[in-house]
């Protein structure tokens, strides 16, 4: 997990109660974290099996305020460069730790807090732009504690530019630091933490990196009436509903064995259906959309 440096944080409760025959989720998550990269494919797999019974509350913890962090043995950003390079090959997630020895980013606050100013926007839009920037950091080296580049994400997820930056000189910023006290009443140590509230409010927590079945596990607990819809494993479904995956996350989607997948989505690509952008720890398959003003969001 990702953890926050020398956390004191006591254990509280939300207080809102979900609505009937659903489950709300509070997920503690940020920009940067590499372990909320890594469960991707189980967050993804929960969402097209579960989705018209839970709602995701997506909140943003504040990983790295500055570089006074010392946590799990990292202290500068050298050392986050060889950690994501491990961690890119035990989750099986695309991560180029190179970001931190070419441009280090000095904080996960300017993203955390634009990802507050894109959910003024609506939350499709907001998912949206937080894989675009988890993708610009985990996968192109671009360091998104930089203005420019959150424009940019900004842009290629069809956001108001205008609104967005009002928002983040505003609005945003007090949303942040919301969602920051909220982390300390509930006991937020690291991320991820998703916190499955049943029907009274009270939370099952999962956290950390875990294997998907302890999720729809924690879900089940809270409530034992969900049901499950069976998910479209086509390939053009699949990319329709996720313009970007990564080789594990389409193994996870369409339950295709993880082995078979590159080659499979290589053909695609050969094919003309896809194309890809290699980095040297993984490959994340594309399938354009077009918006209007949009840029590349990844490099051939």
């Amino acid at each position: 997990m990702c953890e926050l440096p020398d956390s004191t944080a006591t254990s509280g409760k939300e207080s809102d109660t979900p609505a009937r025959e659903s489950v709300s989720v509070i997920y503690y998550t940020d920009p940067i974290c590499s372990t909320c990269w890594g469960i991707e494919p189980q967050l993804r797999k929960l969402e097209l099996e579960y989705g018209h019974h839970i709602k995701v509350d997506y909140r943003m913890g504040g990983l790295l305020p500055d570089w006074s962090y010392n946590s799990g043995g990292i202290s500068k950003p050298s050392d986050v460069a060889s950690h994501w390079d491990e961690v890119s090959r035990y989750y099986d997630m695309p991560i180029d730790g190179d970001v931190w020895l070419e441009d280090p980013l000095d904080s996960s606050y300017p993203a955390s807090i634009a990802f507050k100013a894109a959910q003024l926007q609506g939350d499709t839009n907001a998912l949206s732009f937080l894989r675009v920037l988890r993708e610009m950091v985990f996968l192109q080296k671009k360091n998104i504690a930089n203005w420019e580049n959150l424009v940019l994400a900004a842009r290629n997820v069809g956001l108001d530019v205008d609104q967005f930056t009002t928002d983040y000189q505003g609005r945003a910023q007090a949303l942040f630091r919301q969602d920051l006290a909220l982390a300390r009443q509930l006991g937020v140590r690291g991320f991820p933490t998703l916190f499955f509230m049943d029907q009274q409010g009270k939370p099952e927590k999962v956290y950390g990196y875990k294997p998907y079945p302890v999720f729809e596990h924690a879900l089940r607990k809270q409530l034992p009436t969900v049901t499950k819809a069976a998910i479209n494993t086509s390939w053009q479904h699949l990319f329709t509903h996720y313009p970007t995956l990564t080789s594990r996350e389409f193994a996870e989607l369409a339950g295709t064995d993880r082995k078979q997948a590159d080659a499979y989505l290589q053909q695609l690509t050969d094919d003309g259906q896809l194309s890809k952008l290699t980095t040297k720890n993984g490959i994340l398959w594309i399938r354009e959309q077009t918006l209007p003003g949009q840029e590349a969001v990844a490099a051939r």
